[in-house]
């Protein structure tokens, strides 16, 4: 079903062909073979969809709640049982290993529809306090542009916030994974979403996502991906004032206080940064602990990434996949020799692919020791398995050591002492803090500080950046 839709754009209710294209090939990153290609929008598909979208809204905006809670739930029922389809397209097209694609990409990316259904149920969209009504709205027509790291996920952590408001959608995937958002596609118009309500483009960021922030028919652009792709579009987006929501790069820490339980801590937080093979923006990349302790720490985190087993994607067996394309799998290569250039100690991993890996963007496990705030691999985002282990005196120097980032997307705490815990916590400068492990939560606010980026999603946070106020005095 998929290689007929490849190459089209999803506008107004029907799928197009559109003429006169160039083709984007999709690599396989386990095999670096092309395996498909998709078209590479244009300004002038922008302007079509933009105008499907703009058309759509002012019915859509006064659809009742219970209307977008069933098209909500018609979204979700199929993607539970789509769910499969979506995890073997995750392999393909960012080489995730399909026991993560079922247990974490997939399911996670179900639970962010469902959170939004929870909310709309009783969000109140009108309050009144004496003679003044607070009124939230429909932004209006909402351009969003997605990432190829967690593909799915971050198209329903956009795309269910943005129907539950009553918005229209102009969708970017990412080029470089669009498999997942043709297949969405295909769901959103088998869960019979009115035509124009969700259009679908892809291409790049030069083209098709510069049209979009700069487009006079779009009230918001809502962008994951790099802080300098987070740049170009605020600063696209700036003359026609359009609302910008931002979740950008990140370099957190995880701190590991004196009195945690280090067999665990060490281990859960390897594999925390390591998770979706590093390519999360807000993965604890930075481990910061007890000087003291550090020779334990050392051994610990060397055994836990030992064990990780790379290898071909499809096998359940499998932990981790290959980088998810080429230009990163590069990058990583880099940093990791950076880390070695500036004087790290090399744990375990380092250059090249695993042994017995001749081919694909497979990356080793990497650990580096004694890593300095001034190092390469400690200030910039790496994307990938590489954890910098980073010792410090006392808790306010790893305070300051955690705090030293132009970023503040994510961080960690682990203590054995709750209370302590959260005097850490309260006083590390991100948008999101896990103490001691911690489930993820679809409802809790996602989003950073500083470079990081502006605005919040998931939960009751995310649908409120797709609303507008008005106050109506004398009401």
């Amino acid at each position: 079903m998929l290689s007929e839709r490849e190459t089209q754009f999803y506008i107004g209710g029907n799928w197009h062909e559109p003429v006169n294209v160039m083709r984007l090939p999709v690599v396989d990153p386990a095999s670096e073979q092309v395996i498909g290609h998709v078209a590479a929008g244009t300004a002038n598909d922008v302007d079509v969809a933009a105008a499907a979208a703009r058309q759509a809204f002012p019915a859509f905006s006064k659809a009742s709640v219970s209307e977008r809670l069933g098209l909500l739930g018609r979204m979700h029922a199929l993607l539970k049982e789509r769910a499969e389809t979506f995890a073997e397209a995750l392999v393909m097209e960012m080489g995730a290993a399909i026991s993560f694609a079922r247990a974490s990409q997939v399911p996670f990316a179900t639970e962010h529809i469902r959170v939004q259904m929870e909310i709309l149920e009783k969000y109140r969209f009108l309050t009144i306090e004496g003679r003044t009504a607070t009124v939230k709205e429909a932004i209006g027509v909402c351009a969003l542009i997605t990432p190829w790291n967690w593909p799915l996920y971050q198209i329903t952590a956009k795309v269910a916030p943005a129907i539950a408001a009553g918005c229209t959608i102009v969708l970017k995937p990412s080029e470089l994974s669009p498999y997942t958002a043709l297949l969405f596609a295909e769901l959103m118009h088998d869960a019979g979403i009115p035509a124009g309500v969700f259009n679908l483009v892809n291409g790049t960021g030069e083209s098709v996502g510069a049209a979009l922030a700069s487009h006079p028919d779009v009230d918001m652009i809502s962008i994951t991906g790099s802080t300098r792709a987070g740049v170009l579009v605020a600063q696209a987006a700036a003359p026609t004032v359009k609302r910008v929501v931002q979740e950008l790069g990140g370099k957190s820490p995880n701190i590991l206080l004196d009195d945690a339980n280090f067999s665990e801590a060490v281990a859960k937080g390897v594999l925390a940064g390591m998770r979706n093979v590093g390519q999360s923006c807000s993965a604890p990349t930075r481990m910061l602990v007890p000087a003291h302790r550090l020779d334990q720490v050392e051994e610990l985190a060397s055994a836990t990434a030992r064990a990780i087993r790379v290898g071909a994607p499809l096998d359940p067996s499998t932990d981790m996949g290959p980088i998810a394309n080429r230009a990163q799998f590069e990058r990583v290569q880099v940093m990791i020799q950076a880390g070695i250039d500036d004087g790290a100690k090399l744990l375990c991993g380092g250059l090249g692919r695993p042994a017995g890996l001749e081919s694909g963007f497979f990356t080793q496990p990497t650990i580096f020791s004694k890593v300095t705030s001034d190092m390469r691999i400690a200030r910039e985002e790496i994307f990938g398995p590489v954890i910098s282990i980073m010792p410090y005196k006392d808790d306010e120097e790893a305070i300051a050591i955690a705090n030293d980032t132009v970023y503040g997307l994510g961080a960690h705490v682990q203590s054995s002492d709750p209370e302590r815990a959260r005097r850490v916590a309260a006083r590390i400068r991100a948008g999101q803090v896990h103490i001691n492990y911690p489930a993820w939560d679809g409802a809790a606010a996602f989003g950073g500080y500083k470079r990081s980026g502006n605005g919040r999603e998931y939960g009751v946070y995310g649908l409120e950046e797709y609303l507008e106020t008005k106050s109506i005095l004398g009401y």
